[in-house]
This record gives structure tokens, C-alpha cells and sequence, in this order.
């Protein structure tokens, strides 16, 4: 795959979370927010560098970065402003690695290539609960959605696929510790499109649903969403009609996380969401889906008591009438249910202790949850099913989990993410090598782990895991979990990927259960615990529950059938070309602008980020095809700039000659230069970020060129027009000039007089009608003597409007043209620095004219380009300030924030940031793009308020200032940060802050002369002089 240069364009969001390009090529830019793609990291091997590269993109706000043509998310548990229509333009058919990283980017890299490779796709999302991965992929459907082709049938479907979002999480979705919206399943979902492009179905497939937390939660958690949802957002009779209560503590099922209600959900407004998407994807009300999810909820609440002789009998038979209406199941039958066993092959009825009966009432309700879960995505998949041409997949899976007590679920779920690594590390080495052969460049053997072994050691047939478990669940007589532990340890006692309690050295025993084992993942160490792993592997139920139910009951237990989901699930990712998604949490508690490195570098080793990144630069660094690298560098050769018109290798070839590449630095390819250190391309950038200055006023002759071209054609024109009119009016007047001659002198006969006599009373009669042979003699003559009137009086500047009224017919074009002519005559003869002067008059106009009292006498005065002198600003000032050269300066007086106290300081402002100065230092400096506001009172005095964000423990609070040249400094501030909407006129009081959580006011009011003092409850006190 392709990488991009930093300078390609990268991104940013403003403290009001507004999207701004940052050009990161500069050396300045990429040391404050790192590269936007891990691979041009210079110390690629160091885990702290990929974390730090990490974290300065977090702070800011850059949640997105590469590894390749892997994209690296991190949540950033707030929202930015970069999911909107228009940045979704700005990523549409735009080359992958043009723009800075984004989810959209991904999206649109992945719909291209389906359309012009006529090659299945599909994206893996993968992260640990509460990262995003569940967000991305709506993003990534809602991409689809507004950007592909639609008519009104593929826009319903679109609307299906969102639709089922809200569906799938209401019945999929729990809060955990982690996430409130954690996803209890894994999903992967094909969005199939035609030969166009356009959506036209969509399939879905689930796996591994945590059925377990129907009937159990930890503390702190919740069951599924739909269940509270229910209870909070149905109306009276709905409940009435399902027997249900709306308290969730009635419900044993939903008590045990003791988490009824989560501020940062809407269980109310989700169920309304949940229930008018419900007949978009195909829902009736006569389908009782809600029965079941009330059924549930009913089993649970069944109790059981416990005879003299330890026999099992039901306590709530009015729950079990509840349950039998709602489920319409055998009433008879399911009374037994939970109270005897059934062995078949002995025809015998053996009664359960209260222990079993529980046991059964539980796995009903998690089989009968887990058959309405896999029945809900069967009717979303008919709702969605119409075969499309291509499919671009979205495998939406839990990431790697290593908790405090890892069981059955966490097993398979790392199984799974062993799986995806094999296949992940398998793909990229394959398309590494396929590019490298396409380009004609020699395959250097990449070294990496193979994760093989440890696969094996979970899957292999008769010796593996799985294979293990399954014995042990069938084998007839007592088995445990126990019995299941010493069998592993019997077979696989010597992998060196295995450990037990029994057969690790005297350091691990102490930190290992007797009850654990530990696999080494490619990922790191885990220790599983063994209890509870036959039961969830059986995941059966005995022959009453299968009669009762009337459920087919499968015979393979729950790894194999995992296994068997994940074996097809690897078969249809083998088909496809993947991208990929990796989504990092950066705290535990969901807190913006928070970034844990302890966890983040825990999730960096669990993604896999570093073995990623090593395969990606076994080789080069950086490729891209010939006619971008030569587009972009062209600039810095004189014999590539501006055009090259040979052979592109050519061009590439006398490029990089010129700019000094050695032989080991980089190979061209057939169609493609691989460069293979950083350092080389951010050199190549730098040189061209220097050279830009050089490009500028090339392109600024060249348009101004054209500009004078055009201006000069309009002028040919004008002047063509002109003669022409000038030529009729000519004949006009010579006509009207021989005929008054010829009246003079007698010397036309009557007839003819009274002919050109009627003609003009004719002319006169019809004047109001359109131009016509009555009327012609008669209006050119009125067009005559409006040309010699206006001869005389045309306007001598352009500030005087008058024109004589035209007559009827007679065209504006000439009042334009003359406007236009004065108007170009007085811009010649403005010089620069007065434009300037305009300029920044006009931007002080807007801000303070009719607000403030003394800005008419300020219209007469210059602004001047600094109120300070070279020498009175400190050279250890300008010295620490560097590159960024003072453009302004003006002596302010600054008031504590505590107390008032007034310091004499300097103000000084550069292109980016102000800063106040105290002598030789700097005593705070102020960002404009964290710049909040500019505060003045509505009176003649000096004072002004720059308002900072309290939040940023980076900048001081707000500060108080005086100067005697208040409009003229608040006005180049205004214009050099770019926040002339911001600035406030207050006519009675200023608001402050002091600190976090605390403000001041500055009270304003008029006297006979200007002071300063300290007011009545500790308000800053200004009385402003009274102008006459």
C-alpha cells in the first residue's frame, strides 16, 4: 500500500472543535503533533516514540492516525466536528493518503477499490470494550449512506442498515465497567452493492452473544438495554398486557448489578428510537418479540423450594402462568421443567435439588434470549436481502481481554483475536510481497511471530484445546473442570506456549491459582481460570427444557461451534481484500483530553500496533506512484519545474539526482519510487516547504498576468462599444445639423419640412412604446442631446453619484464603464501603506463605530505599525521568541487578577500568539487559536479583557489590560488571531475569570476624570473621563 508524505495535508480542531489543515511537513509542526502515519516514525522500533507519537495527536484533538493502510483510533469521549456532510466531500473520491487520517478515509479507500478492482471488500474493527469500534462502524455506515449512488428503493435500504443499528444494540449492548454501550457479541455484516455502486442489501452474522449476563451481571453492571428500555419507555398498557412492573428491582434478573438507571443513557428516548425502527427492518406488532423479552424477565423472577427429602418444587406458579401465556408453551410440562431430569436411554425421571432447578431455570432463559437474539438478525437480514454485485464487509469484533478473572468467554474471545492476527499478519506479508514483485523490486524475508503454534495449540484435532474440552464434556462419568485441567496438563505439558500451576518453576506458582492455566498469546500472558468451563462449553438443555421449548437443541458444544463460526468467518475475510481499524481506549473513566499511557501502551500490545508496524518497515518507509512524487516535488529541480513532458521514471530518476539521493536510499519501481528512511522524506519536505515562498510569487505573476489579460480584453471592448455608439450619435448629429441648416436658409421646400415636422410629433405621440419607425426620429434625437448634456457634466470622482437621467432606451453601460474607469484611476494612486491604513480603519470601523465613545476622535488618527521602538523591546525577548518576529507592540498596564495591583508591561504580537512582557521575560504567552474573546466597556477609557480558557491548564487566566491606544491595538489583535466576531463591547460591566471556578468584574462608569481603583465587594472600579 501507499504512504503519504507529512505534508500531504494533515488535521486539527480549535478549542470550539472547528477542523483546520496544519501542514505538517514543517519540522516545527510534526514535533508538536507527531506523524500522522506510524510508519515515517524515525525510532520505529521503540514502543515509548509510537506511544508519545500517540499522545501528542491526542492532545490535539487528532484521534487518527496510520500504520500503512492501517488506521489507528483513539476515543475521544467527546464530540468533534468532523463527521459532518462536508467532510465526508472532502473525503469522497480522494486518494487514500491525501488528507489527514480519518475513518471516511478509510471508507471511501475501501468503496473505490471495490468499484475499479471488482474485488470484494471488507474492514476489521477491532478494539477493547469502550474504545469505539461500535461508533466507527456507524460512521462507516453512514458514509455509505450519504455519499453512494441512491434512488428512492436503495434509500429505504439505507435506511434499513442504519435503522438496524439502534435494534442490534438495544438487544446486544449492556453497560459494563468499561463502556456504557459496550457490545456483548461480535458482528460482521456484508453491505452488498450493484454494478453501479449503489447499496441495494445487506447480511449480517453474530457471534459468541454473552448469554451469561441475561441471568448474571457483576456489580456496577446492567442486563441488555432492552430490557430497562421496556420497562422505562413503555407506555401503561403495554406493561399491563406483559404483566410487567415498571421498577427494575422487581426483577431478579435485573438486580444483581445493582445499576437500575446510567446517567448517560436514555433508557425512554432509546426505546422510542428502538421501536420506530423496529417496522423499518420488517417488524409486526402480531410477531411477540416483546412477549419473549417480558418472558425472560418472568422466568427469572420463578422460585423454587426444597422438600424433606431434598426434592424440587416450584414456589410462583402464578409466574409460570404468566410465562406459559406469553411464551404459549405446554403449561403441564413446563410446571416440571425446572423440578426432575430426564435419562433417555434408562427411561428413569430423576428429581433436581434446588442447586439443578436453578441451574435449569437459568440456561432456558439464556438459550431462549440467545434463539430470539439470532431470530432478531435473521428477520434484519430478510428485511435487508437483495444479492448485489459486490460486498464490502464490516467486522465489528472485541478486541484482545485480559481482565482480573478471565473464563470461557475471554478464551474464546482471544482465540478469535489469534485467529485475526494469523490472517492479518498473513495478508499484509502477501501484499507487501505482491507490491514488491508488481514493482520488480527484490523481497527482503520480513522476521515476525508466528502465531501459528499458538492456534495450533487452541484448535489442533485430538490434541488441541478445544478438542480437549469437548472430550471431557462427552465422556462418560464424573468430570469437572478439574479433571478437565489435569487432562490439558497430561497432553500438553511440554508446549512452550502452555503453563499450569503444576508445571510452572516455584516464581509463577506464586502468582498462578491451582485452578488456572495460561496460554502465551501473541499479544502477551493470560491466565484463564477452569471453573465454569465445562457447563458453558455444554451449553445444554435437559430433555424437559427441549420438549417444553420445543427448540432444536444442537449436539456440538459451544468452542466447537465457535470454532466452526470462526473457520467460515476466516474463509470469507481469505476472499476479501481487508482494512483495518484498530480502536484504543486512552482512559478507564470515559474522560476527555485524559490519556493513561499505562493503559494505552497495554492496548498497543494487545492490537498488535508493533509487530504491525515492524512488518510494514522490514522494507521502505514510504512509496507512491511517479506522477504524485514528481506532482509534489517538482518544485525543488529547475528541470522538472513546471513541467515535465518526458517519461515519468525519467522524471522521478532527474528529480531525485538533483536532490542528492544515494543509492540505498531509495528504488524506483515499475510505476512506483520506494524511499526507504524518514529522515530522506521529511529532508525532501522541508526543501519544499522552503521553496514555497519561491512558488508563491511565481503563481502570483502568473495570476496577475491573466488578471491584466482579462482586464485589458474588457477594456478592447468597452472602447469597441463606445466608438460604436459614439459613430451613430455622429451621424445623428450630422443629420440634425443639416436639417436645422436647411430650415435656416429656406432652402427646403415645404413638403419635406412638413414631412420631418409630423415625423417628430409622430415621434413625440409614441415616445412610451417600444422603439419603433413612429417613433425613431424622435427618441434618437432625445439619445443625441443626453450624449451632448452628459459631455459636460459627467462625475470628477467617485465619491459623487449624481448621473443625469437617461431617456428612455438609453443603456447604464456608460455610467458602468466611467465608474469602473475613476474607480481604477484611484486605486492606481493608492499606495500600500495607505491600503493598509484602509484596511485596518474599515475593520475598526465595524467593531466600534456608534459602540465606544472615543472612537470618533480616533478616525483622524494614524495606526501605527508599532506604539514600541526597536530598542525598547528586549533583545533576550526577541531571542526567545525565534522565528516568530514581533509585528506589533504597544506599553499596556496589567491589573492582577487578585488585588488589581497595576504592572507596567509590554504587549507584543507576533502571527500566532501575543505574549506580555516584563523587561526581559516573558510572563505569559497567549495562543491565538485558544483565544476566547476580547472584552472592551462601551466609555472613553483604555481597559480591555482577553478572555483565555479556564479549562486549559496550559494558559493563565483571563487578563486585564490598559492602553491609551486601545482601538488601535484591540483592532490589530482582532485581525492578526482572526477574531474580529469576537470581540465584545459591554457598557456597564466585564465579566473575568480569576481561576477555575472563580470571576471578577470590572464596573465601568463616567466622572470628570479618568481613574482606576478598587470598588465596593471587590469589583475593579473604572471611571472614564466625560467627552464634550
Amino acid at each position: 500500500m501507499v504512504t503519504t508524505p507529512i505534508g500531504g495535508s494533515g488535521g486539527s480542531v480549535d478549542i470550539e472543535g472547528r477542523v483546520r489543515l496544519v501542514m505538517e511537513s514543517a519540522l516545527t509542526a510534526r514535533d508538536r503533533v507527531g506523524v500522522q502515519d506510524f510508519v515515517l516514525l524515525e525510532n520505529y522500533n521503540s514502543e515509548a516514540a509510537f506511544i508519545e507519537n500517540l499522545r501528542r495527536r491526542f492532545k490535539e484533538n487528532l484521534i487518527y492516525t496510520y500504520i500503512g493502510s492501517v488506521l489507528v483510533s483513539v476515543n475521544p469521549y467527546k464530540e468533534l466536528e468532523i463527521y459532518s456532510k462536508q467532510q465526508m466531500e472532502r473525503y469522497r473520491g480522494v486518494s487514500f493518503y491525501e488528507i489527514s487520517p480519518h475513518i471516511y478515509a478509510v471508507s471511501d479507500n475501501t468503496y473505490r477499490a471495490m468499484r475499479t478492482e471488482r474485488k470484494d471488500q471488507c474492514i476489521l474493527i477491532s478494539g477493547e470494550s469502550g474504545a469505539g469500534k461500535t461508533e466507527a462502524s456507524k460512521k462507516i455506515l453512514l458514509y455509505y449512506a450519504v455519499t453512494c449512488p441512491m434512488n428512492d428503493h436503495m434509500a429505504a435500504l439505507g435506511d434499513r442498515l442504519l435503522q438496524s443499528n439502534p435494534v442490534l444494540e438495544a438487544f446486544g449492548n449492556a453497560k459494563t465497567l468499561r463502556n456504557d454501550n459496550s457490545s456483548r457479541f461480535g458482528k460482521y455484516m456484508d453491505v452488498q452493492f450493484d454494478f453501479r455502486g449503489a447499496p441495494v442489501g445487506g447480511h449480517i452474522l453474530n457471534y459468541l452473544l454473552e448469554k451469561s449476563r441475561v441471568v448474571h451481571q457483576n456489580h456496577g453492571e446492567r442486563n441488555f438495554h432492552i430490557f430497562y428500555q421496556l420497562l422505562e419507555g413503555g407506555d401503561e398498557d403495554l406493561l399491563n398486557t406483559l404483566d410487567l412492573e415498571r421498577n427494575p428491582q422487581n426483577y431478579q434478573y435485573l438486580v444483581k448489578g445493582n445499576c437500575p438507571r446510567v446517567s448517560s443513557i436514555s433508557d425512554k428516548n432509546n426505546w422510542k428510537v428502538v421501536m420506530k425502527a423496529l417496522p423499518v427492518i420488517g417488524f409486526t406488532e402480531e410477531e411477540k418479540l416483546l412477549n419473549i423479552i417480558a418472558g425472560v424477565l418472568h422466568l427469572g423472577n420463578t422460585q423454587f423450594g426444597e422438600g424433606e427429602e431434598g426434592e424440587t418444587y416450584i414456589t410462583t406458579e402464578t409466574q409460570i402462568t404468566k410465562l406459559v401465556k406469553l411464551l404459549g408453551v405446554y403449561c403441564d410440562a413446563f410446571l416440571k421443567f425446572g423440578v426432575v431430569r430426564v435419562f433417555v436411554s434408562l427411561q428413569m425421571i430423576s428429581p433436581l435439588n434446588f442447586e439443578q432447578a436453578i441451574s435449569a431455570r437459568d440456561a432456558l432463559a439464556k438459550a431462549v434470549y440467545g434463539r430470539t437474539f439470532t431470530w432478531l438478525v435473521e428477520k434484519i437480514n430478510q428485511s435487508l436481502a437483495l444479492k448485489g454485485s459486490s460486498v464490502i464487509g464490516l467486522l465489528d469484533i472485541y478486541g484482545f481481554e485480559v481482565l482480573q478473572h478471565n473464563s470461557f468467554e475471554q478464551f474464546c474471545i482471544n482465540y478469535c483475536n489469534e485467529k485475526l492476527q494469523q490472517l492479518f499478519i498473513e495478508l499484509t506479508l502477501r501484499s507487501e510481497q505482491e507490491e514488491y514483485e508488481t514493482e520488480g523490486i527484490a523481497w527482503e524475508t520480513v522476521q515476525y511471530f508466528d502465531n501459528k503454534i499458538i492456534c495450533d495449540l487452541i484448535e489442533e484435532k485430538h490434541k488441541g484445546i478445544i478438542s480437549i474440552l469437548d472430550e471431557e464434556c462427552l465422556r462418560p462419568g464424573e468430570t469437572c473442570d478439574v479433571s478437565f485441567l489435569e487432562k490439558l496438563e497430561d497432553t500438553l505439558g511440554g508446549h512452550p506456549h502452555f503453563v499450569t500451576h503444576k508445571l510452572a518453576n516455584g516464581k509463577t506458582r506464586r502468582v498462578m491459582s491451582r485452578e488456572e492455566f495460561r496460554l502465551l498469546h501473541y499479544a502477551g500472558e493470560v491466565n484463564y481460570n477452569v471453573n465454569g468451563f465445562l457447563d458453558k462449553n455444554n451449553d445444554l438443555l435437559n430433555r424437559n427444557l427441549k420438549e417444553v421449548s420445543i427448540m432444536k437443541i444442537d449436539k456440538v458444544q459451544a468452542a466447537t461451534q465457535f470454532k466452526n463460526s470462526l473457520m467460515k468467518l476466516m474463509e470469507i475475510l481469505m476472499s476479501k481484500e481487508p482494512s483495518y481499524v484498530r480502536c484504543i481506549k486512552p482512559n478507564d473513566a470515559k474522560q476527555p483530553g485524559r490519556f493513561d499511557e499505562v493503559l494505552v501502551r497495554h492496548q498497543v500490545k494487545y492490537l498488535g500496533l508493533m509487530e504491525n508496524l515492524r512488518v510494514r518497515r522490514a522494507g521502505f518507509a514510504y512509496r507512491r506512484r511517479f506522477e504524485a512524487f514528481l506532482q509534489r516535488y517538482k518544485p525543488l529541480c529547475p528541470e522538472t519545474w513546471p513541467n515535465w513532458h518526458g517519461r515519468l521514471v525519467d522524471g522521478v530518476s532527474t528529480l531525485v539526482n538533483h536532490l542528492g539521493y544515494k543509492p540505498e536510499e531509495y528504488k524506483l519501481g515499475r510505476s512506483k519510487i520506494f524511499i526507504r528512511f524518514p529522515k530522506t522524506l521529511f529532508t525532501t519536505e522541508d526543501a519544499l516547504e522552503a521553496k514555497k515562498p519561491e512558488i508563491v510569487i511565481v503563481i502570483q505573476s502568473g495570476w496577475r498576468g491573466m488578471k491584466a489579460r482579462r482586464r485589458a480584453k474588457r477594456r478592447r471592448q468597452a472602447a469597441e462599444l463606445i466608438r460604436r455608439c459614439l459613430t451613430d450619435t455622429l451621424l445623428l448629429f450630422v443629420s440634425a445639423c443639416i436639417l436645422e441648416t436647411a430650415f435656416c436658409m429656406y432652402t427646403i421646400p415645404l413638403v419635406v419640412y412638413g414631412s420631418v415636422f409630423i415625423r417628430f410629433i409622430k415621434g413625440f405621440i409614441y415616445r412610451h412604446e417600444e422603439y419603433c419607425p413612429e417613433n425613431e426620429y424622435f427618441l434618437d434625437h432625445v439619445r443625441y442631446s443626453f450624449l451632448k448634456n452628459l459631455r459636460k457634466n459627467l462625475p470628477k470622482s467617485v465619491l459623487d453619484k449624481s448621473w443625469p437621467t437617461p431617456p428612455p432606451l438609453a443603456s447604464e453601460h456608460l455610467r458602468t464603464l466611467h465608474m469602473r474607469n475613476m474607480v481604477v484611476k484611484y486605486c492606481r494612486r493608492v499606495q500600500p501603506e495607505w491600503k493598509k491604513q484602509m484596511v485596518q480603519k474599515v475593520v475598526a470601523s465595524e467593531i466600534f463605530k456608534d459602540q465606544k465613545d472615543n472612537y470618533p476622535q480616533s478616525v483622524g488618527r494614524l495606526f501605527l505599525d508599532s506604539r514600541l521602538e526597536r530598542e525598547q523591546i528586549n533583545l533576550k525577548v526577541v531571542q526567545t521568541l525565534g522565528n516568530d518576529k514581533v509585528q506589533y507592540g504597544a506599553s499596556v498596564t496589567k491589573y492582577d487578577r487578585r488585588g488589581f495591583k497595576p504592572r507596567p508591561r509590554q504587549l507584543l504580537l507576533t502571527n500566532t500568539f501575543a505574549v506580555l512582557v516584563d523587561r526581559t521575560k516573558i510572563k505569559q504567552r497567549i495562543d491565538y487559536t485558544a483565544l476566547r474573546g476580547i472584552s472592551v466597556s462601551s466609555l472613553s477609557d483604555g481597559m480591555f479583557v482577553l478572555h483565555m480558557p479556564s479549562e486549559d491548564s496550559k494558559q493563565k487566566a483571563d487578563a486585564v489590560l490598559q492602553c491609551d491606544h486601545v482601538i488601535e491595538l484591540v483592532t490589530k489583535l482582532a485581525m492578526m488571531a482572526g477574531k474580529i466576531d469576537y470581540v465584545n463591547i459591554s457598557p456597564g460591566s466585564i465579566r473575568f475569570t480569576v481561576a477555575r471556578g472563580k470571576e471578577g468584574i470590572i464596573d465601568f462608569v463616567r466622572g470628570s476624570e479618568m481613574k482606576v481603583t478598587k470598588g465596593k465587594r471587590g469589583h475593579l472600579l473604572v471611571v472614564s473621563q466625560w467627552l464634550y
